[in-house]
């Protein structure tokens, strides 16, 4: 049985910091992100008594190690719940990304959830969006959201029934546009969640994250612009201070970085734009205006000598028909 899926990569707006348990990827705290498109992961999936073993290629790259550990982990989950008896022979996995991955643009969202998404499909599951979430959230808890698409909440928990992805209502997607400034430096996002905990600033992000969730929905619901944007921009510069202060002293920001930083204040408070800077874990930012201003911001952004985008609301992860097949 073979199947194809597509989805969009997140940028987070409250981001999740470290992980109760490594294994099955249950966060410490709730997160919210947003999908951005045209950006996306294809993925194609068939299990087959063709195939000798289980074999997983990312971009024309066969992988192994952690990277070929973190797809087999959502692999065996969904055969865990497949009665479909064709799942017991190996699986070939190809997926295709239409961004560059590994610089801070959510590639490993995308590319678990296109990759649950197809699983589902090959497997023969007769499962919700929800239900897909959490399959995919043992490869990243990100790309939980990254199933339910567009502004998507992952809810923690010690169990499937709690640690699962839903969508928030809001009608932002509409006029939110998001000039990326790419900003290329590889980061392994893995190791940051590993020792998050042992930040000294670990404990003070825990103590008002769930206020910050509880706002960053509120402003969603009301479809406020301006306050959405302000929490993301503020939750990016929290997540920054627990992760440069863990043992490891991550810094992931280039010079390219903070010339964006300081131009998205300037246009702010000189032009009197709505436009706010946001951050994951990694150099590019994310650019959150209105339609109305994105030409002058992305010009702005270009000026700080980075390649620039502008990119949309994505929705949910979906199937697409055999046509799409990468193999």
């Amino acid at each position: 049985m073979k199947a194809t899926a597509m989805a969009h990569p997140i940028q987070g707006l409250v981001k999740y910091h470290g992980m109760r348990d490594d294994i099955k990827r249950f966060p410490y705290h709730d997160s919210i992100s947003v999908c951005t498109a045209p950006s996306h992961t294809r993925t194609t999936v068939e299990f087959s008594m063709d195939y000798d073993e289980d074999t997983f290629i990312v971009d024309g790259e066969e992988l192994d190690g952690r990277a070929y550990e973190r797809v087999e982990a959502v692999v065996e989950k969904a055969r865990s719940k497949s009665d479909a008896a064709h799942t017991v022979y190996p699986v070939r996995l190809e997926s295709e990304n239409s961004f560059p991955s590994n610089v801070g643009l959510g590639s490993s969202s995308s590319g678990f959830a296109a990759a649950a998404m197809a699983l589902a499909e090959a497997a023969d599951l007769d499962a919700s969006r929800q239900e897909i979430s959490t399959i995919a959230r043992v490869g990243s808890a990100s790309s939980a959201r990254a199933v339910t698409g567009a502004f998507s909440q992952l809810y923690t928990g010690l169990n499937d029934e709690d640690c699962h992805s839903e969508r928030i209502p809001s009608d932002l997607h509409e006029n939110l546009k998001i000039v990326v400034g790419l900003v290329p430096y590889h980061k392994e996002t893995e190791d940051a969640h590993r020792e998050a905990a042992d930040s000294h600033m670990f404990q003070a992000r825990n103590a008002h994250i769930h206020g910050q969730i509880a706002e960053m929905r509120d402003a969603l619901r009301d479809n406020d612009f301006e306050r959405t944007f302000e929490l993301a921009e503020q939750d990016s510069l929290s997540l920054a201070a627990t992760t440069m202060t863990g043992p490891s002293g991550w810094v992931y920001w280039q010079p390219a970085t903070l010339a964006i930083f300081n131009t998205v204040r300037e246009l702010r408070e000189e032009e009197d734009i709505p436009v706010y800077f946001s951050t994951d874990t990694g150099a590019s930012v994310y650019v959150n205006t209105t339609e109305e201003y994105a030409e002058r911001v992305e010009e702005a952004v270009a000026d700080c000598g980075v390649s620039t985008t502008i990119w949309d609301v994505g929705g949910p992860a979906k199937l697409l028909d055999e046509d799409k097949h990468l193999f």
